[in-house]
């Protein structure tokens, strides 16, 4: 078990990766998949939950960073109530429930 001040200092440093991987994406996407890959390694290898504002972030499947419009096509499904978010670079498709 990991100390409490490393967790911390893991979850700063997760916060961090993705919002560089934001800054990133327009120029270089490898890098921002990189930062995403990054992220998730230092989440496992703490044992840490990554926040759930960036869950979104990267395809569950190929694990590259999402960023709707540019490599994610977003579907509502007013009926369901769902959004079905379609990763560009592997195709997998992914659905989140939606309030309305």
């Amino acid at each position: 078990m990991k100390p409490k001040w490393q967790k911390k200092i893991a979850k700063e440093r997760v916060e961090i990766l993705f919002e560089e991987a934001g800054k990133a994406f327009p120029e270089n996407k490898k890098r921002a998949d990189r930062y995403v890959e990054l992220a998730r390694k230092i989440a496992m290898r703490y044992r840490i939950k990554i926040p759930k504002k960036h869950k979104k972030s990267f395809c569950g499947e190929c694990k590259s960073y999402i960023k709707p419009g540019a490599n994610c096509d977003v579907e509502l499904d007013s009926d369901e109530k769902i959004s079905k978010w379609k990763c560009l670079e592997c195709g997998h498709i992914k659905r989140y429930q939606y309030k309305g």
